[in-house]
């Protein structure tokens, strides 16, 4: 029986075999230049762009993320993984490709933000982070991405110390969403009677609708006491978030 499910799969188109890369180079590359750290007293993930920039290894994962095809993403968590990666991979790169700088946000200007000036390649396709995000996984409708985008920043939520898989993806989005909000210096924090939250919350409450909207959402994952009221109001920090 199994022998003759190896033939019928076989005889599959190969577009319905579904396929993420192989995302060792990029783990080995977190584990060589990721450290918890913390900056402007906030802790943090901070990545040694400098390494980065001359280790061979980070050319060998821009090769990996603009060669593999997106046919062969043929599930949601698969595409949803791919993505968030690909995403923070061309986070690094744009710091790479224009360190040494202060923020990312100096990689662009007034009339081109840094959002909207094309990075590389994903998947075959030129892309912008812009387009990532918003054409990409924005529309895929699970809010928790915002919660692993990293766009090279202090009060981003910290780049995760391994690649995101389809098979543990929603695992790590949960664990990710947590790790955010109990960071005091970045995700959440206690006021007396208010919890003063990432402005993420703010320019993204639209996506936390599915889910009963941000309030409901930020108590699924950090439980508040009665009567605490919850506001974006966390000042953002676009220091880059490394060294």
């Amino acid at each position: 029986m199994f022998r003759l499910l190896v033939v019928l799969m076989s005889l599959l188109p190969f577009w319905l075999w579904g396929e993420e890369p192989d995302w060792t180079p990029y783990a080995k590359l977190l584990e060589r230049h990721l450290s918890s750290q913390s900056k402007n007293n906030v802790s943090l993930n901070m990545v040694a762009y400098g390494k980065v920039k001359e280790d061979p290894l980070f050319a060998k994962v821009l090769e990996m993320v603009a060669n593999h095809p997106a046919d062969k993403l043929t599930t949601p968590a698969e595409k949803m993984a791919f993505y968030i990666n690909a995403y923070n991979i061309m986070a690094i790169k744009v710091v790479v490709d224009n360190w040494p700088l202060q923020s990312i946000r100096d990689a662009g200007g007034f009339i081109t933000p840094v959002w909207k000036v094309k990075v590389g390649v994903v998947a075959g396709q030129e892309v912008h982070l812009d387009l990532i995000e918003h054409k990409i996984l924005r529309p895929m409708g699970d809010p928790r991405i915002h919660m692993a985008l990293v766009c090279a920043s202090v009060s981003c939520p910290d780049l995760r110390a391994e690649p995101y898989t389809a098979a543990r993806l929603s695992q790590q989005l949960d664990n990710q969403t947590t790790v955010f909000l109990n960071n005091t210096g970045k995700g959440l924090r206690l006021e007396g009677k208010e919890a003063q939250v990432s402005v993420i919350f703010e320019w993204f409450g639209q996506d936390f609708e599915s889910q009963g909207g941000v309030d409901a959402f930020i108590q699924r994952y950090h439980p508040l006491p009665e009567k605490v009221e919850i506001h974006a109001g966390m000042p953002y920090d676009w220091s880059v978030n490394g060294q």
